[in-house]
């Protein structure tokens, strides 16, 4: 799961905070590079995210320096319903 935040406090960072079944990563995505990768932060459902990996605490934060769709990797993916009933 992927959760786009930018505070009207961040000076126009964007913070995405990635999650799965490990935990939490923060990814911090600066003015300069939301601009020059709009088209993938705005319509991407897979991202790779390139940069720099900070971690203090068992916090971890990406200092992104790069984010690239993938999203044409999960054409070939096939999942299986999960029903529950």
């Amino acid at each position: 799961m992927c959760i786009r935040d930018s505070p009207g406090t961040a000076s126009g960072v964007i913070f995405l905070t990635l999650e799965d079944e490990t935990g939490n990563i923060n990814v911090i995505v600066w003015k300069n590079l939301q601009e020059r990768c709009r088209q993938p932060l705005l319509t991407g459902k897979l991202l790779m995210v390139k940069g720099i990996m900070e971690c203090k605490n068992e916090v971890i934060h990406v200092i992104a320096g790069d984010i690239l769709d993938q999203g044409e990797l999960l054409t070939d993916l096939t999942m299986k319903s999960r029903d529950f009933h």
